[in-house]
C-alpha cells in the first residue's frame, strides 16, 4: 500500500526494544511497556536533532495503519502542477524540518501524543508518468487507511492529491464538509483540454458528489483573474468564499466562530495549500500570489477547528527548492502539528 521509508525504534519516550544499530536512541532501563503506551516524538534532551531517520516529528515509521488513531502520510506528486514544479520533494523536506517540533502544544493545551497513537506511514508510491494512475494509487492507499479507523494527515504533493483522498473519505463518511485554505479556488473545469490537474480538484469533487457543498468554506482566495466574477461557480454551488483582502489586518477568530457553526458536528476535511500564505512567509511554492495570509492567521484557522469532527487533513504545494532557507517547509510542519492537535480525540490540559 505505502512505500515504507524506514523502520526504526520509537525513541526514548516509547517503551520498546531499541532497533539494532541505533544505540544513540537512549532509553530508561526501568521503562515498562505499560508506562508510556503511545508513540512519542523523542525529546531533543535525549536524542540529538540531527540523529535518526527523517520521519515526521521523528515518530516511528510503519507500513500499516492498523492500530493507529492518526498517521502522517506523504504523497510526493507534482505532475498536476500548472506553473513551477517541485512539490514532489515537499514531504521529504517537511519531515526534515519537523525535527523542531515537540510533543505538547502549550498555546492550546493539546496533548496529542497522550491522546492518540500516531506514526508515519511513509509515502504513497505514486506513478510519476501518469496522473490518472497516480490518483488511483492514492485513492486505494487512503481507502485502506480510512477503513482502519486512522485519520490521515497528508504531506503533499500538489493539490491534485486531495481529489483521490476525498474519494476515499466520501466512501466511508459520505459527502464531507471542506475547509479549504488557499490562494486559488481550484474549481477550474479544464486546462489545455485536461480535466484533471491541481486547478480542477474541487470541481471534480463536486462533479462526483464528494462534498457537502453547503459546508464548504474557502479562505485566502486572491490574485488576478480572466474574468471579473471568478467565484461565480463556487458561490453557485453553495461555497462560502472568503477573499484574502477581507482577512487583511484582522484576527480570524470571529470568522472561525462562524465556520464552526456552519460545519456543525458532521465530518470535516481540512485542505491547506501553503500558497494561502503570503510569499514573504512561504516563498517555496509553485503558484505564489502576493498579499496573502499571515502565519498567525493560519494558526487561528486551524486552532478554530478544535472540537469539530475533523476526519482528515492535508498540507500541499510545498516546493522546497524555491526556498533555500527551509522556512516554508518549517511552517508546513508546524501547521501539520496544529492539525494533529485539532483532531477530535485530542485531550487538552
Amino acid at each position: 500500500m505505502l512505500r515504507l521509508l524506514a523502520t526504526w525504534g520509537a525513541g526514548p519516550l516509547v517503551c520498546s526494544r531499541p532497533t539494532a544499530g541505533l544505540g544513540h536512541l537512549r532509553r530508561s532501563p526501568s521503562c515498562q511497556a505499560s508506562d508510556v503506551p503511545r508513540n512519542q516524538p523523542p525529546s531533543p534532551d535525549l536524542v540529538a536533532r540531527p540523529a535518526g531517520i527523517s520521519s515526521m516529528m521523528r515518530l516511528p515509521v510503519q507500513a500499516s495503519p492498523e492500530g493507529l488513531d492518526a498517521a502522517f502520510v506523504g504523497v510526493p506528486l507534482d505532475i498536476g502542477t500548472s506553473n513551477r514544479p517541485g512539490a514532489r520533494f515537499g514531504p521529504r523536506r517537511i519531515r526534515e524540518e519537523s525535527v523542531m517540533l515537540r510533543a505538547v502544544n502549550p498555546s492550546t493545551g493539546a496533548l496529542p501524543f497522550q491522546s492518540l497513537t500516531v506514526a508515519d506511514l511513509g509515502d504513497v508510491n505514486i506513478n510519476l508518468y501518469n496522473l490518472q494512475d497516480s490518483c488511483r494509487l492514492i485513492r486505494e492507499a487512503y481507502e485502506k487507511i480510512v477503513a482502519a479507523g486512522c485519520v490521515p494527515l497528508t504531506l503533499g504533493g500538489d493539490h491534485t492529491i486531495t481529489y483521490p483522498i476525498l474519494q476515499a473519505m466520501a466512501e466511508k463518511h459520505g459527502p464531507v464538509g471542506l475547509l479549504h485554505v488557499d490562494a486559488h479556488t481550484d474549481t477550474t473545469d479544464k486546462a489545455l483540454g485536461e480535466k484533471l490537474y491541481h486547478g480542477t480538484t474541487f470541481r471534480r469533487c463536486v462533479d462526483e458528489g464528494l462534498l457537502d457543498c453547503k459546508r464548504v468554506v474557502q479562505i485566502g482566495i486572491r490574485g488576478s483573474s480572466a474574468t471579473l466574477d471568478p467565484y461565480h461557480y463556487n458561490r453557485s454551488q453553495g461555497f462560502r468564499v472568503v477573499l484574502a483582502e477581507d482577512c487583511w489586518l484582522k484576527s480570524l477568530v470571529p470568522l472561525m466562530a462562524e465556520v464552526r457553526q456552519q460545519m456543525g458536528g458532521k465530518p470535516l476535511y481540512i485542505s491547506f495549500d501553503i500558497d494561502a500564505l503570503d510569499p514573504a512567509y512561504a516563498p517555496g511554492t509553485g503558484t505564489p500570489e502576493i498579499a496573502g495570509l499571515t502565519p498567525s492567521q493560519a494558526l487561528e484557522i486551524i486552532r478554530g477547528c478544535q472540537g469539530l469532527n475533523v476526519v482528515g487533513c492535508d498540507l500541499v504545494e510545498v516546493s522546497p527548492q524555491y526556498d533555500i532557507s527551509g522556512n516554508t517547509a518549517l511552517l508546513a510542519a508546524n501547521l501539520l502539528f496544529e492539525m494533529l492537535c485539532a483532531l477530535p480525540k485530542v485531550t487538552t490540559a
